[in-house]
């Protein structure tokens, strides 16, 4: 059986989440899919796993869907097994930052293609690289020329702003995932006085796919239990993640739940089997890639 994963959201006025809520969970219980949904009056975010059939009716299903026809769709190579079961939840915001509801449609930075994208490194332009995920994503998989502020969650975006005040004046491109956290974020970074900001469109996910092992460093950190994925087979490419405890290169992510709220660590094998009773990292671990 082959099994994809589904990346996805889009900002679009919701008039009843509620609604949009058990109808989306009745759908994926019918079809066996499994991941989260968050819903909410600014729009829809979601990742789900699925048999290729049952995510192929999903994507159907939201195509004939008034609001969400146009909403692209990331895949990924699945393992039957990224999530334990089906959450469809209504928040306040579909992606946290705490910073006020925004039109995003409207007051969102300029978009820039993976191709456009590209295009910077390629002609050797005057710009940085914000990513906007949290640091321990960052740690296994970056773009060149990538800037990292260092976000514990996205939500510290708004105090880590004055931090970022070098970056007003230069050419900005926001990087993320697969596009949410861009789309909001840049909205509060032009807020604050950034002038020349640009966001990838549609994530670091679709850049991998359509340049695989190009400008792109290591692995991408994925929210279910792979932990990691390459999007796309590439040919032999550079870990960049290092073990948290020594500098063995690693992409092996490990709960550590010694401390509270649980962290998530790259961890080597070897410092795995000394150290893992201490931290009470668990046993199974996400070195799989789709």
């Amino acid at each position: 059986t082959h099994y994809n994963v589904l990346l996805f959201y889009k900002f679009v006025d919701v008039a009843d989440p509620a609604a949009l809520r058990d109808a989306q969970r009745a759908f994926c219980e019918l079809h066996g899919i499994k991941g989260r949904i968050l819903i909410g009056e600014e729009g829809i975010n979601g990742t789900l796993e699925g048999t290729k059939e049952a995510t192929d009716a999903y994507v159907a299903m939201m195509n004939a869907h008034p609001l969400f026809s146009d909403m692209p769709f990331k895949r990924s190579v699945g393992t039957g097994a990224a999530f334990p079961k089906l959450k469809v939840k209504v928040r306040p915001e579909i992606v946290t930052l705490g910073a006020g509801r925004f039109d995003v449609k409207n007051e969102t930075a300029k978009e820039l293609t993976a191709e456009e994208f590209d295009a910077l490194y390629e002609t050797d332009d005057d710009f940085v690289v914000l990513d906007l995920r949290n640091d321990f994503e960052v740690a296994s998989g970056y773009f060149e020329k990538t800037v990292d502020p260092k976000l514990a969650h996205f939500r510290d975006l708004p105090e880590k702003v004055g931090e970022l005040a070098h970056l007003k004046n230069k050419k900005v491109v926001t990087v993320c995932t697969g596009g949410i956290r861009c789309e909001k974020a840049t909205c509060l970074l032009k807020q604050e006085g950034f002038t020349d900001i640009y966001q990838l469109k549609d994530g670091i996910h679709t850049y991998m796919e359509k340049f695989p092992n190009k400008r792109w460093k290591g692995t991408l950190f994925v929210f279910d239990n792979r932990m990691t994925t390459d999007v796309v087979e590439t040919p032999a490419r550079d870990i960049v993640g290092t073990c948290a405890y020594r500098t063995t290169p690693t992409e092996s992510y490990y709960n550590d739940d010694s401390v509270a709220p649980s962290r998530k660590l790259l961890v080597c094998d070897a410092c795995y089997e000394v150290k893992a009773p201490l931290l009470r990292l668990p046993v199974t671990q996400g070195k799989q890639h789709a």
